[in-house]
């Protein structure tokens, strides 16, 4: 048994026993710790086979939707147009001043829609979290261009971005900032900005949501502690809201990296690529190529490295899920 030392400290007496002082029903039993095996039963295999057969329906229609023309796609890459195998299809990929800038064009594009929705997307969502009147209301206004499908979304910001009869041109002419009428999707340097800020408005809801998520689960005992300590709001920011919003920005950021490189309706319906190559991003390219010019071989190697890509860009996301199992 234990026993109070001086210094009121507690220190576990050294007591040995022996086999001998101890009785038949004092010895420790070695085996009522252990954990028993336990065999599924009958009825929980039958349960369990039900639920494997409830869903291989859904199994094989993803390997018929996606499989399929992964496959296909692998196969044609590798192909030439009269028959045979090739590399011809990669290899030409380096020399071709097209590729080039699409894939300069699509990083550009990423990289400014992925920061500007992380931005708009937190600060909304820090808006959203605070204790206001109508939040609700509010927060089903800021999910709203989320709702508008990127074929509406584009054909909205063409008509709005138009020179002559476009919103964005008539109320900067008439707050003065600008004297004349702007080409915004005709001018090889303004069209990928104007593109991106569309973008932004279309897709900062989606980051958003992830963030508020977040925000949400921080314990509201930690900003009480550091109001009482006397902490400042740009304070709790720092060492509260960004330590336990670390892991959800991971996620959102590598999500929406890899939706951004499938953004295709938006742009198309916007300057389809033009003027000239000044917007066509690597999608917009595989279309080009797959329907335009009917290069199928091609078209397929082009998109098996932007799968490639997305892939690479898809890993911190898929460890982020890992670790938190």
């Amino acid at each position: 048994m234990p026993r109070k030392a001086e210094g009121c400290r507690w220190q576990p007496s050294a007591v040995t026993y022996t086999y001998s002082s101890l009785t038949m029903n004092e010895v420790p039993s070695l085996t009522m710790n252990e954990p028993r095996v336990r065999f599924p039963s009958t009825k929980g295999q039958l349960r369990l086979n039900q639920g494997f057969a409830f869903v291989l329906p859904a199994l094989l229609m993803l390997v018929l939707v996606l499989g399929f023309p992964i496959v296909v796609a692998v196969v044609n890459s590798f192909s030439l147009p009269d028959g045979g195998w090739t590399l011809e299809n990669f290899t030409k990929l380096p020399r071709d001043g097209r590729f080039r800038n699409s894939l300069v064009v699509t990083f550009i594009f990423v990289g400014g829609t992925v920061l500007l929705h992380l931005v708009v997307g937190f600060i909304i969502a820090l808006a959203l979290n605070a204790s206001v009147k109508g939040k609700r209301f509010f927060r089903v206004v800021a999910i709203l261009p989320w709702a508008v499908p990127d074929v509406i979304s584009g054909l909205m910001w063409r008509f709005m971005y138009n020179p002559t009869a476009g919103i964005i041109n008539r109320v900067l002419l008439s707050l003065g900032v600008i004297n004349t009428y702007v080409e915004w999707l005709g001018d090889s340097d303004l069209a990928l900005p104007s593109v991106i800020f569309a973008d932004v408005w279309r897709g900062y809801p989606f980051v958003m949501l992830i963030l508020l998520a977040g925000l949400q689960a921080i314990p509201r005992e930690q900003y009480e502690a550091a109001k009482v300590d006397g902490a400042s709001a740009i304070q709790e920011f720092r060492h509260i809201t960004i330590p336990n919003m670390r892991g959800m920005i991971l996620i959102a950021v590598a999500l929406d990296t890899i939706w951004q490189f499938r953004r295709f309706g938006l742009v198309f319906n916007m300057t389809a690529g033009g003027p000239g190559n000044a917007t066509e991003i690597l999608s917009l390219y595989v279309y080009k190529q797959y329907f335009r010019y009917f290069n199928f071989e091609y078209a397929a190697a082009i998109a098996i490295v932007l799968a490639i890509i997305m892939l690479l860009l898809s890993l911190p996301y898929v460890r982020a899920m890992v670790r938190r199992l």
